[in-house]
């Protein structure tokens, strides 16, 4: 299925954003200036599903009593609302660092809650993104979720929290911040995670694994979503 643009939204950095069709049925948000989207336009639910949650969450469950996550892009909240509805019984606490968040029409319109079918999770998109800022929000019994609308950059320049045990890597591709893939950032990720802590992300550039080997990471290559080859999960190792 060809992509095609649905709606049109507010800026990010000076540039429209559009609501776009993915080829899986699932919307996505594009930023023609920079050339980019949100996730992958061959299909950004199986994307989603396949590197945050197979390779990232799943592994990981039952394995603390509260699973800390932290995701470098909240973005349209798909990885937020998905781990929210796999999570099950284990208890969450997720972080997320957003520099440009959607607005509440943009939310809106995504639709992640028809492609979900009214799962239990379903009603809670729009709670994700009304949830205030800058404080922990129950959005469950057992998930936590707290937003940072901050750069990547600014929150790590910030103290160390306690350490996370799974991160999500979902910032821009490396060719449109190249600053966000250096050995500096993920040198500042290993330093916040748990000692056998993971970090996923969709990007298998021979550079970001060196970037990563350079910080400490131990990285794996894995297959990767329909139109990606690979993709990467890197350990803290024990």
């Amino acid at each position: 299925m060809a992509a095609r643009w649905i709606s049109r939204g507010p800026y990010i950095c000076g540039m429209d954003r559009h609501i776009q069709l993915t080829a899986d049925g699932s919307h996505t948000i594009a930023v023609p200036g920079m050339g980019v989207t949100y996730h992958s336009t061959r299909g950004a639910l199986q994307e989603s599903l396949h590197v945050f949650i197979a390779a990232g969450l799943r592994p990981l469950l039952g394995r603390h009593p509260v699973l800390r996550i932290f995701e470098a892009g909240l973005g349209t909240g798909l990885n937020a609302l998905l781990t929210l509805q796999e999570a099950g019984p284990q208890a969450v606490y997720y972080e997320a660092v957003e520099p440009y968040p959607l607005s509440a029409a943009e939310a809106q319109a995504l639709n992640y809650n028809e492609m979900l079918n009214n799962s239990p999770s379903a009603g809670s998109l729009q709670a994700l993104h009304a949830a205030p800022w800058e404080q922990p929000v129950a959005l469950s019994p057992g998930f936590t979720l707290c937003k940072r609308q901050s750069s990547l950059q600014q929150y790590l320049a910030q103290s160390l929290p306690p350490p996370f045990h799974l991160v999500y890597f979902d910032a821009f591709d490396p060719v449109a911040q190249p600053e966000l893939w250096s050995q500096e950032v993920f040198e500042q990720l290993f330093a916040r995670l748990d000692t056998g802590g993971v970090l996923v992300t969709y990007c298998s550039k021979g550079a970001v694994r060196r970037a990563m080997q350079a910080a400490g990471f131990k990285v794996e290559k894995l297959p990767g979503p329909p139109g990606k080859r690979e993709i990467i999960r890197a350990g803290k190792e024990v």
